[in-house]
């Protein structure tokens, strides 16, 4: 186990905010949650992922939102089980940098400039941001749910 300076932090992508908001995501996403569960990691947020987090919410139920989403919610952002990333111009400005190099999903630019900027790994299943991060020869901060161990 890591000491608490040299704990593994690791930043969520939208697709692990999601079952806690009460949306199916698909077995992959779940099982990566109960196995980040096991590992004692630091395990962080961003608000960007909570607003896209709000889209596929709105494109699923028209905005209509139960009680699950609402604890869900609160869980996340006030239990104090995740930490919060908070972005500064450097983020911002790397994720622009990144959409100029042709990735045009801005919220997954400012989640992995966020991992590259702050030294987190970003837990994601998206195989077209990290062939895009090979292809680049950028930091490699992705890890995925199978390379996750307690």
């Amino acid at each position: 186990m890591r000491s608490r300076q040299n704990r593994l932090r690791i930043l969520l992508d939208t697709s692990f905010i999601l079952p806690s908001l009460g949306i199916d995501v698909g077995r992959e996403a779940v099982e990566g949650l109960k196995k980040l569960a096991e590992t004692g990691v630091e395990t962080l947020y961003s608000r960007f992922s909570i607003l896209e987090a709000l889209w596929v919410v709105a494109k699923l139920t028209g905005g209509v939102v139960d009680d699950a989403f609402n604890t869900g919610l609160r869980s996340i952002m006030e239990s104090g089980r995740y930490g919060e990333v908070k972005e500064d111009p450097q983020v911002f400005n790397e994720a622009l940098r990144l959409y100029s190099l042709g990735h045009r999903d801005m919220v997954d630019n400012l989640l992995y400039a966020s991992s590259a900027h702050f030294n987190l790994k970003l837990l994601t299943l998206d195989k077209e941001l990290r062939e895009f991060i090979r292809v680049k020869g950028l930091k490699d901060t992705i890890i995925t749910p199978d390379q996750l161990t307690p």
